[in-house]
């Protein structure tokens, strides 16, 4: 439900916005331009704008725009100027009351001084907000973008924190893009118009928190599909472009150390031998040799935080004919994170009852009395500390002559992360026996018809995983000689123009040694005289081990060693005929294919502490609760013996489209983008499940099981049994509408047809685990391809430079969306599968503005706000409805009710102090759908509003030397997830934690 006070202060402030607008129109008039090359037709940088009258002296942006304010009417003389090129006056330039008056200047090459002439900006993307307004206007698909210069007000630290500043668009799990609403699967992420590889075990999703803010230039989202872009851009195509080639050889260097104030003071966690080293490499023995090895967490000094960047770039003419360039960057990031107010509970409705209750899962069942029953809850106090280091390398190359142009781009990115997490259920036992008192053997629940209900738990994970990526990719674009043919005065066509990109990528996730103890603790208990043989009395309290159902056969130790790798190679051309319509308009033709080819390596090994058959291994240990077991396990007898539970798999994706389209002016106002894609998809895998002993071994635990489509009990998995071999071919049209009435003002319609993939993982039908004994998924052979009807409309106003004002509308109809969902067989999992639809609809309202521009007393001010509201369903098919309460429908998973930014910058007068604030509120979200298990109804969870405020703070001592502040999530909310009974409207918490607030101090020089 959308937060009304929330809502209504949006949308007073939107009227409000509208009314300075009209209100502050300034009396004085202005005068505006883009300074361009003659000879070249490009916009030139800090080219010099004079008023010969006021002498009032003004440099063109890097794309070559200006802008004179605030002058009284009259008329006026400029004097454009800038080495290397010709001086141009420009006299009797009228400036109106209140008007806007446009001059565009192209100045001439000065040839005898061509030492200091630069022929073109060997640039891969524009990061100033000025530059991204422009490419909105002007792009064929709807387009948002956040460049490098907000980013900087806004104190982001990676692409995920960009990726929020942009209207409708928020990020899932941390790492993933959502746009609109629709999650990862629905959004295509690139770099540099080069799709990615990704490491993840679960998702075919690329990480965005690998891309650091120091390398990016802009981060630009199409929220349309236009046949030149991949067929499953729905939500949005999301492109991080990489800073480029400077014009002048310059050199930049940053340095800073924060902290957070969780992390600050605390009793920070992690293990023997845990941390991240200095680059990110961790040696991990083999278990068998690891028997000394810690399995639980311990406490430890806090990390420092710092990171530092060095970047260093230019260009030069080699002959009148040929520029080179080059930039480089290396960055370092060293992080961390703690919490020890987590909560992770489980709650579910009993069959009969309203109202929710914790979950409990053993041997028996609690019912209306848990007297002389064992089972377990859930209900667990959650301390989370991680340490995190991330670097990488950019390199880039440039060769351009008049007519060609090669970049070639080579970047690395390394990241590693230590992860300690201790989880404790004593709420559990508090629960069935209110004022339980553990240290009281004849408290209720330490009697023995009570000992084993609801006892205490205490879960620890250590989780050290190191991700890469590496890509390599070399970018050429041509243009060719003037076509001498055209169709009278109808269509005359220019130079064509060829770009073609040739890439390959790869990303590894490793994560070696993943450890997770769990034990169950009874306190001291009370034992009646049996006589003849046992006499009354006290039972010290003891830990023994602790299981999951699924796995009640696995021993309480669990260490997992898995890798992901995958490799890319890509290959893209288009073709671009442009052309003029009636000798005013412009439009182009445009043809391209594109060829995308991935193969993955799964490999998982698991071990633990089995009981081996005609064993009476059983171990326990006798101590307090305070008395941790998991210090005194890694000397004791506890052999380790491989699970041959494991299924390793090799997956394949190759996809290859054709594509047309044009961009056709119908008249001086009106033009029409259309076009199709066809896009072929292959998905295959072949499993190998991990069933014989390995050299040296003698045994195995368990067995490789399967669940055949349609059988509820699972079946001995033997090779090619599960293998998976998809493909489909689809046509995705695309039609646009673009309607500008006036100059500044556009109204944009569109309508597209794209798709949404499956995973490796959503297709094998094997039972797959993040550890040992978490909650089971089994992939589903008969997934299908999710189609997707995407309806949009958009109107845009520039009343002035850096202004923008914007409303749409968008509507996604989505046939077979993959969602998932919890069965019952021989034992409780989840799997993936199509409802029969889903359907999302939203507004998007977004407003910037220098407010300089419209009166004199507010210069150096920047505002900016934008709102999205979303409306989502998917309907739920007969055969997925619960048995036990009527639901036909629920949200769709991962899209919030509603995402608010709203940031303010300031220029100080001495245009050496900056700084920003930046709020951000994203509503509701559901992250998980209601599941029946048993009977018992498991409540949809949904992740609850919270808000984030960031301030920064930055001041330039002079040409060289900068000095930064940043605070960020000043609010520090809760951030949860809560249970909610569609039924009686009742909420209880799932999980909750808080980040803490950020506080850093960095400095920064530029040669």
């Amino acid at each position: 439900m959308i937060n009304n006070i929330r809502f209504t202060i949006m949308v007073h402030l939107i009227v409000l916005l509208f009314g300075i607008n009209v209100a502050f129109s300034a009396p004085n008039g202005s005068i505006r331009g883009v300074v361009y090359d003659k000879d070249f037709d490009a916009p030139l940088l800090e080219a010099k704008v004079t008023i010969a009258e006021t002498s009032e002296t003004v440099l063109t942006s890097s794309e070559g725009n200006y802008l004179v304010s605030d002058m009284p009417p009259g008329n006026y003389t400029l004097v454009y100027t800038k080495n290397g090129y010709i001086r141009q006056v420009k006299a009797d330039i009228i400036v109106n009351s209140g008007q806007m008056t446009d001059v565009d200047i192209w100045l001439e090459g000065d040839y005898t001084d061509m030492e200091e002439f630069v022929v073109q900006d060997i640039q891969l993307g524009g990061g100033s907000e000025a530059a991204l307004l422009e490419l909105r206007f002007d792009a064929p698909a709807l387009m948002d973008s956040v460049g490098s210069e907000l980013m900087k007000m806004a104190g982001v630290s990676d692409a995920t924190d960009a990726l929020k500043l942009v209207a409708g668009t928020t990020v899932q799990d941390g790492k993933y893009a959502v746009v609109r609403g629709l999650p990862d699967r629905y959004v295509n992420s690139q770099m540099n118009g080069i799709r990615l590889p990704t490491a993840d075990a679960n998702k075919r999703a690329v990480q965005l928190d690998q891309f650091p803010a120091a390398v990016i230039e802009s981060i630009q989202v199409s929220k349309t599909f236009t046949p030149d872009q991949q067929g499953d851009a729905s939500g949005g195509a999301v492109n991080v472009v990489l800073k480029g080639i400077p014009d002048e050889t310059v050199i930049n260097f940053s340095a800073g150390s924060g902290i957070n104030t969780n992390v600050y003071g605390s009793d920070f966690l992690s293990y023997r031998g845990g941390g991240v080293s200095t680059f990110g490499s961790r040696d991990v023995d083999d278990p068998y040799q690891g028997d000394g090895d810690a399995v639980g967490v311990s406490v430890t000094d806090v990390p420092l935080d710092y990171k530092w960047s060095v970047s260093g770039g230019g260009k030069k003419l080699l002959n009148d004919e040929v520029t080179i360039g080059a930039f480089g960057s290396f960055y370092y990031e060293k992080d961390s994170s703690f919490y020890n107010d987590g909560i992770d509970d489980k709650y579910w409705v009993l069959e009969g009852e309203n109202t929710m209750s914790p979950q409990y899962s053993g041997e028996d069942t609690p019912g209306d009395s848990p007297e002389g029953k064992r089972f377990f809850t859930k209900l667990f106090d959650v301390n989370k500390a991680s340490e995190e280091v991330k670097w990488g390398a950019l390199g880039i190359l440039g060769l351009e002559t008049e007519n060609h142009k090669f970049t070639l781009v080579n970047m690395y990115t390394r990241a590693a992360e230590d992860k300690a997490v201790l989880a404790e259920d004593t709420r559990g036992k508090s629960y069935y026996f209110p004022g339980y008192n553990p240290n009281n053997p004849y408290s209720p629940g330490n009697l023995p018809d009570s000992t084993d209900a609801a006892p205490y738990i205490r879960t620890q994970t250590l989780e050290y995983t190191e991700r890469t990526t590496h890509t390599i990719h070399l970018r050429g674009e041509h243009t060719f000689s003037e076509s001498d043919f055209a169709f009278g005065d109808f269509l005359e066509f220019e130079e064509p123009k060829l770009d073609w990109t040739l890439s390959h990528n790869t990303a590894e996730m490793d994560q070696p040694d993943k450890r997770m103890f769990g034990v169950v603790w009874h306190g001291d208990q009370y034992q009646e005289a049996m006589p003849p043989y046992i006499d009354e009395a006290i039972i010290p309290s003891y830990y023994e081990q602790y299981k999951s159902a699924e796995n009640i056969n696995l021993g309480n130790l669990q260490r997992v060693w898995r890798s992901v790798s995958e490799e890319s190679d890509q290959l893209s051309l288009n073709m671009k005929f442009p052309f003029k319509r009636w000798s005013e308009s412009d439009g182009y033709l445009k043809f391209g294919y594109f060829y995308d080819k991935v193969d993955r390596d799964y490999n998982q090994d698991s071990y633990s502490n089995f009981r081996p058959i005609g064993s009476s291994y059983n171990p326990t240990y006798e101590g307090s609760w305070e008395d941790y077991w998991s210090d005194s396990f890694p000397g004791e007898d506890h052999p380790l013996i491989e699970a041959a539970i494991d299924v390793d798999y090799d997956g394949k994706q190759d996809i290859q489209a054709y594509y047309a389209m044009a961009d056709f002016p119908i008249t001086s106002k009106i033009s029409v983008i259309g076009g199709a894609r066809f896009e072929s998809t292959e998905l295959s895998i072949v499993n190998f499940p991990d069933a014989e002993p390995e050299s040296g071994e003698t045994f195995k635990q368990g067995k490789v099981t399967w669940l055949p489509p349609g059988q509820t009990y699972p079946a001995e998995l033997n090779p090619g049994d599960a293998d998976v071999d998809y493909s489909q071919d689809d046509v995705l049209p695309s039609l646009s509408f673009v309607f500008k009435p006036i100059d500044r003002f556009a109204i944009r319609t569109a309508y597209s047809e794209t798709l949404a993939r499956q995973t490796f993982k959503e297709l094998a039908p094997i039972e797959q685990q993040e550890y040992l004994g978490a909650d089971l998924f089994v992939g589903n052979p008969e997934l299908r391809m999710s189609q997707i009807k995407n309806y949009d409309i958009r109107f845009d106003y520039t009343p002035f430079d850096k202004g923008l004002l914007s409303l749409s509308y968008f509507y996604k109809d989505v046939k077979d969306p993959i969602e998932y969902v919890q069965r019952v067989g021989d034992y409780s999992y989840t799997t993936a599968t199509n409802y029969p639809d889903g359907i999302l609809t939203g507004f998007e309202f977004e407003f910037r503005q220098d407010l300089g521009i419209l009166l004199k007393s507010f210069d150096g001010i920047g505002l900016g706000a934008n709102a999205t509201i979303i409306d989502s369903e998917v309907s739920i098919s007969k055969s997925e409805q619960f048995d036990s309460v009527s639901m036909d429908s629920r949200d769709m998973s991962h899209a919030p009710e509603h995402l608010y930014n709203i940031f303010m910058t300031y220029d100080f007068p001495n245009k050496a102090t900056k700084c920003g604030l930046f709020y951000t509120v994203r509503g509701d979200t559901l992250v998980a759908g209601a599941a029946e298990n048993e009977g018992n109804l498991i409540p949809n969870v949904y992740e609850t509003e919270y808000d984030t405020l960031n301030f920064t703070l930055s001041h330039k001592f002079n040409d060289t030397w900068k000095l930064s502040f940043k605070a960020k999530n000043l609010l520090d909310p809760d951030i949860q997830t809560v249970y909610r009974n569609h039924i009686t409207g009742e909420e209880r918490v799932k999980t909750s934690y808080s980040k803490g607030m950020d506080f850093s101090l960095s400095v920064s020089a530029t040669f």
